[in-house]
């Protein structure tokens, strides 16, 4: 089955999932030409290999808490917090705790 995707103006729960988190996945929620929003799903202990994207991209912790890896440094992202990196910039994504982010790209 196909992936739907939000249409112009409708409104979508990004909230904390809670006690879905645990088996909650990875869901596009818009995907554009020139834009795209995940609610990207980290649990705990998993890493989301080192890789470049294509396009300027922002990670906004909603729930849990990552460590966010670019070859300069390796940060803590915990909820309520956001961060923006650069057009091709490597990066990886590893769960502290099961996390959900939002995820945007910018192409």
């Amino acid at each position: 089955m196909a992936q739907l995707h939000a249409k112009p103006g409708q409104v979508i729960d990004a909230g904390p999932l809670g006690a879905r988190l645990r088996t909650a996945k990875t869901t596009a929620l818009v995907k554009e030409k020139h834009f795209e929003a995940i609610r990207l799903v980290v649990h705990e202990d998993v890493e989301i290999s080192p890789h470049a994207v294509a396009g300027n991209i922002t990670l906004y912790c909603l729930e849990g808490q990552v460590i966010l890896k670019v070859p300069s440094s390796n940060t803590v992202l915990q909820a309520g917090q956001w961060v923006y990196l650069g057009r091709g910039e490597e990066h990886s994504v590893r769960g502290i705790v099961d996390s959900s982010l939002l995820l945007t790209i910018l192409f």
